[in-house]
This record gives C-alpha cells, sequence and structure tokens, in this order.
C-alpha cells in the first residue's frame, strides 16, 4: 500500500474526530470533506434535533473559526442581517454600501439554517454568492472568500423560480435522520465537548484544487459518466450539464486528494447524492449508479481477471460441445466418416483441448490470487478511496466477480468432460472456499 500524504493524515485524522462526535454520520462526514475540497455547497435535509448546525460549526473549527457565519433565516430576516448594514457615512455621498465585515460576504465557511425561508431580497444576493463567489456591493462586484457553505432545511423548497434556483446551487444533497441503532443512544451521553483542534489551513485546500485542475478524466470515465446519464434519461430524470460538469470537478478532486493524475471508477463513488432533487429519488440513482460502477468495475479488472474473454471461450466451446461429444461417439463406436468431415473434426476436437485446458489453468490460477486478495479486500478498497465509509460494500463486489469466474470454470469443465471424459489436467479448484 502507498504511504499517506500530509493531506491524507489531515482527511483522516479530521473524520476519526468528527464520527466520535457525531454517530451515524460516518458518510455524511466524508461527504462534507469531500464538499470543502472541492469547493462545492451542501444542502442537509432533515428534521430539527439531528445535529445538522453543530455538524457544520465543528467542520468549521478543523479550519479554524475566525472567518465562519451562520445564521437561522425566516421570512422575516432582512438582507442587513446576512450581508451586512449599510454604511451611513457612504449613503451620505449617494452610495449605497454595506459593510460587511462579519457578515456573510466577508466569511470562509457558512453555515444558513432553513435557508429556503429566505425572502426574494436576500435569495438574489445568496444565487451569485453560491454560484459565481461574488457579491453585488452597491455598484461594485465583490469576489467573496467562501470557501463552503452548508445549508439545512427541514422541508424541500417549494415550486418557485427563485428557490428552485437556489436548490440548483448545491451540488451534494443529504438526507439527515434522527439516530437508529441502539448502540448509539448508548454513547450519546458521553460524546466529547471540548473544541475540536484546528488541523486544515486553507492551503490545504488550494493546494488540492490546484491540484485538480491539472488531473485527466479518460475517456472510459467519460463514457460511464454519459451512460449513467442515458440511464437515469430513460427513467425521465433529467440533469442539467452544469450539474454534470460540476460532478466531474469533483471526481477530479476526489483523484486528487488520493495523488492520482488520472480519474479512476473509485473517485465517483458519492455520485448518487449529487444526482436527486428529493429524497425519495435516491435509491433509484443509487440502483442505476451501482448497476454502471460495477460493470466498469468489471472492465477496470480485466488484466488481473478477464472474465470476458474466459466467458467467451466457454460459450464459444459449449456451443460445439454436442457436436465434438457425437463425433467422439462416433469414432467409439466404429462408424464411417468422410475424409474431410474427419480431418476438420479432428483438428476442431485438438484445438478445443488446447484452448480449453489453457484457458481453465489460466483462470484457475487467477481465481487463487484473487482469494488471496480477498482476504485483506478492505485495505485493497481503502487505498483506492480512503473517504469510503463502508469498505465492505465494495469488497462483496470482488466477491462476486470471483464467483462469477468460479461459474466460468464449471462451464469449461464440465465442457471437457462431455467432450473428453475426463477432468481437465491441472485445473483442479475448491469451489467450497
Amino acid at each position: 500500500m502507498n504511504s499517506t500524504t500530509p493531506i491524507q493524515r489531515k482527511m483522516d485524522q479530521a473524520i476519526e474526530l468528527l464520527e466520535r462526535r457525531f454517530l451515524e454520520r460516518s458518510e455524511l462526514i466524508r461527504l462534507l470533506m469531500l464538499g470543502i475540497m472541492s469547493g462545492e455547497n451542501t444542502l442537509l435535509i432533515g428534521p430539527p434535533g439531528t445535529a445538522k448546525s453543530q455538524l457544520a460549526r465543528s467542520v468549521s473549527q478543523l479550519f479554524g473559526s475566525e472567518h465562519w457565519f451562520e445564521y437561522l433565516l425566516t421570512r422575516f430576516t432582512t438582507p442587513d442581517e446576512i450581508f451586512g448594514p449599510v454604511s451611513l457615512q457612504q449613503l451620505k455621498l449617494d452610495q449605497y454600501v454595506r459593510k460587511t465585515a462579519g457578515y456573510l460576504p466577508n466569511a470562509q465557511f457558512a453555515f444558513l439554517d432553513e435557508i429556503f425561508k429566505a425572502n426574494s431580497a436576500i435569495l438574489n444576493a445568496l444565487l451569485s454568492i453560491l454560484n459565481e463567489r461574488v457579491y453585488f456591493n452597491g455598484r461594485e462586484k465583490e469576489e467573496v472568500p467562501l470557501q463552503f457553505l452548508i445549508a439545512a432545511s427541514n422541508e424541500l423548497p417549494d415550486d418557485d423560480d427563485q428557490l428552485t434556483a437556489l436548490y440548483d446551487r448545491f451540488l451534494f444533497r443529504y438526507e439527515v435522520h434522527y439516530l437508529k441503532q441502539a448502540s448509539s443512544y448508548e454513547r450519546m451521553f458521553s460524546l466529547p465537548t471540548t473544541p475540536l483542534p484546528v488541523v486544515f489551513s486553507l492551503y490545504d485546500v488550494k493546494d488540492i484544487q490546484v491540484a485538480a485542475k491539472q488531473v485527466v478524466i479518460p475517456e472510459t470515465i467519460i463514457y460511464f459518466l454519459y451512460r449513467l446519464k442515458q440511464d437515469l434519461e430513460a427513467k425521465e430524470y433529467v440533469l442539467s450539464d452544469r450539474r454534470w460538469s460540476k460532478i466531474a470537478h469533483v471526481w477530479r478532486t476526489s483523484a486528487s486528494l488520493h495523488g492520482r493524475e488520472q480519474v479512476t471508477i473509485w473517485d465517483t463513488v458519492f455520485t448518487p447524492h449529487m444526482l436527486w432533487n428529493v429524497p425519495e429519488d435516491l435509491p433509484v440513482m443509487q440502483e442505476a449508479f451501482e448497476q454502471q460502477f460495477t460493470e466498469m468495475l468489471k472492465n477496470d479488472m480485466e488484466n488481473e481477471l478477464p472474465l470476458q474473454r474466459f466467458g467467451q471461450i466457454a460459450d464459444k466451446w459449449k456451443e460445439k460441445e454436442s457436436e465434438l461429444h457425437a463425433f467422439q461417439f462416433k469414432k467409439e463406436v466404429g462408424a464411417k466418416l468422410g475424409k474431410e468431415a474427419m480431418e476438420r473434426n479432428v483438428r476442431l476436437l485438438e484445438e478445443s483441448r488446447e484452448e480449453v485446458e489453457e484457458t481453465a489453468r489460466d483462470l484457475r490460477n487467477r481465481l487463487i490470487q484473487w482469494e488471496k486478495r480477498e482476504h485483506d479486500l478492505h485495505a485493497y478498497v481503502l487505498e483506492k478511496n480512503r473517504l469510503i465509509p463502508h469498505a465492505e460494500k465494495y469488497a462483496v463486489k470482488y466477491s462476486y466477480l470471483r464467483i462469477e469466474g468460479e461459474r466460468i470454470l464449471q462451464q469449461l469443465q464440465r465442457t471437457y468432460r462431455t467432450i473428453f471424459d475426463k477432468e481437465i489436467p491441472g485445473a483442479d479448484y475448491d469451489f467450497t472456499l
């Protein structure tokens, strides 16, 4: 396994610190880490009392809280409360300028609770801050230092153009539930409450984002994205080109975090949380994603376990199994065959013997090596993407590939047994493992 880099060690430390305080939030914590590093906003949907604001504050502490802004929005909230009061001094000079120090336009990290309760005056300014990272202060267009904004809401926005536009500004969306496990309730009353240490600097984020711009997305991953897009559209889910582009940007960021110069399939694992519009759609998105992911993983592993090639060879000789078995029987009973038919079948028989034996022995040896890897698949998966919260879920996918390989080996053995009435030399394999 490759040695960890400083940024990876910081990520591991941050995740561990947060997981000690926020139970049953492993996936969300990792999603927030990826969101921060990619500079994309996150929306948390869930009922009150699910620690949404507490988690947001804790994330900000990991970077130091001096540039942190948070606010609970209501329909009565005024722009002054979010963007700062109008400067009276500038007003005397006929300049409508806000004093933004200490308010959202001056913050690097922010949390806005009940964001969809904001009125139109606030929404208009939020749209440019969230997407372009600019704030129109009077006549001036000011760049804002906002690195990451977490918003929360108890409910999804109404069918309103402004709210829909605001909703689209949040690439990451996550539904937060109450705790479910009994063990969580046992630990809930003894969680640490001391302030979190500063783990990251903003330079860490900037370095990752600079590196991410140099990461290449290979054609295979672009095709994977396009197939996923087609699958979703077939189910009548349509995403904007901007959202697909942002998803690709997150993939680049993940690759950069793992020290890769190219995006791999492992950088895509959080994609379902960037696809849905309503939480009820998430299972559909996950199913479509998992199908494409598994197929891509199988293609990715063709060098180590070329199931496609082995399967094609097995199918090829299975189709000729009856013909060759009949030829062997006719030879045994002394049936007369034409010279041309005899030569063709002898040649085909020898070809089948060589190819089936060679393929079966090759597949058997690869499966044995594959089994050895399965003993430490958890570490292997985390090496591919250390943000994965449940590595065993992906380790199972490797077991499925082995099982499919075993099925092909059994097919080769049956075909050989039918044609030659004996076992393949050197292809014995314990299928009970």
